[in-house]
């Protein structure tokens, strides 16, 4: 039962925002800070995949508590530990402390994210939730990109630790808008603690969740491994400042808003399970491409760019197609138990995203065709699974 009013949309999007401007605004400065603490380029990109465990468990602990707390205070909590977390990145003297740190941010980061898409979920019905799902998630495909064009500019004038310190003071500010504008929209008159086990047994029992959960984990792997990998291509292979390539973020992260502005419209005619599998189609396609620009050498390295970032644009059109269909369908059978169910799923589906940005640090090599065959690999995955379990079943 909803007992207040649901929050304000520009509340909604700041808060979901911010988890994604945290995980990429200082991925300009991952040479900076290889350099800086003395470590190889693939110990600085693990510090994405540390977050994103961070952040599973972060979204696993804030849904279940927010369960039995209420939305309101367990969102509260979580930006004070977001705000310690940022402070200890900003101390960090030593790869080991700044892996614990980034740990603490994102732990807290992740009431952003799965408390909003909680109330969003309980309070806003039907159709309209698609909606508001279509607009959300233009705000996460496009944040990640404001992350680096921040981060970037601070980086160039003042310093990596600099990045670090202005998420203290936007963990401040945030803290004081939620306390005075974040309802709760929860029946905070019954305070149980719901049952973890039988939302995790009811979970594997249907495909079709774990099939979302899949293609949620891809699309944000792929994201997120572009923004551990990009930094070394662009800065250091095709030598652009940290500034410019910032701008570049913004260029490649609108395609995604693209994608869901595309997917709003198709709802009008289509059914979501097939808008999922196109966006599906599309990624594959664009990652394709990708690795065909990627393999060009005999081309000069400003063209070779210019192929690599308009194939990425292809491909997260895709993501962007695919990515709100999935969010609000993926948990239509747990309206009663909502909080945890929507930790449960979050927790599998950020430990994909981690295990994908751990994979591409792995795989890290300097080589322009990493990226792309990686991604090429994942979307054809995704592309089956759309197919198998979500396009068939619609």
């Amino acid at each position: 039962m909803i007992k207040y009013a649901a929050p304000s949309l520009l509340l909604m999007i700041v808060l979901v925002a911010f988890p994604q401007i945290s995980e990429t605004a200082y991925t300009p400065s991952l040479p900076d800070i290889s350099a800086a603490l003395g470590v190889s380029n693939s110990s600085v990109q693990f510090t994405l995949s540390v977050y994103f465990i961070g952040f599973a468990l972060g979204v696993f602990g804030f849904g279940w508590l927010s369960d039995l707390i209420g939305r309101r205070p367990a969102m509260l909590g979580g930006l004070v530990v977001y705000g310690v977390g940022s402070l200890l990145c900003f101390f960090s003297e030593s790869i080991a402390l700044l892996l614990i740190s980034r740990f603490i941010q994102a732990f807290g980061a992740a009431t952003g994210s799965i408390i909003t898409q909680t109330m969003l979920r309980e309070s806003v019905p039907g159709e309209k939730r698609h909606a508001m799902f279509a607009r959300i998630s233009a705000v996460i495909a496009f944040t990640p990109a404001v992350g680096p064009l921040i981060g970037g500019w601070i980086d160039q004038a003042f310093g990596f630790r600099a990045v670090f310190f202005s998420l203290v003071a936007m963990s401040c500010l945030l803290f004081v808008y939620a306390f005075l504008k974040l309802p709760e929209t929860a029946d905070v008159s019954a305070r149980t603690k719901a049952a973890v086990f039988p939302v995790v047994k009811k979970m594997l029992s249907l495909p079709r969740v774990l099939a979302f959960g899949a293609l949620i984990g891809g699309i944000n792997g792929v994201l997120f491994s572009y923004y551990a990998e990009a930094p070394f291509l662009f800065i250091e292979r095709f030598r652009l400042s940290p500034g410019v390539y910032g701008f570049l973020g913004i260029f490649v992260a609108s395609a995604s808003v693209v994608g869901a502005m595309i997917s709003k419209r198709l709802l009008r005619t289509r059914a979501p399970e097939t808008i999922i599998h196109l966006g599906c189609l599309v990624m594959a396609s664009g990652a394709l491409l990708l690795t065909i620009a990627s393999c060009l050498p005999m081309l000069p390295d400003i063209l070779v760019m210019i192929g690599i970032v308009i194939t990425m644009f292809a491909l997260f059109i895709g993501s962007g197609i695919a990515l709100p269909n999935c969010l609000s369908l993926a948990l239509a059978d747990f309206k009663d138990v909502i909080g945890t169910a929507g930790a449960v799923f979050s927790l599998g589906y950020y430990l994909l995203v981690s295990a994908a940005t751990w994979g591409m640090s792995v795989l890290h090599n300097g080589s322009l065709l990493t990226m792309p065959l990686y991604f090429l690999a994942i979307s054809i995955g995704m592309l089956l699974i759309g197919w198998k379990w979500i396009r068939t079943n619609a």
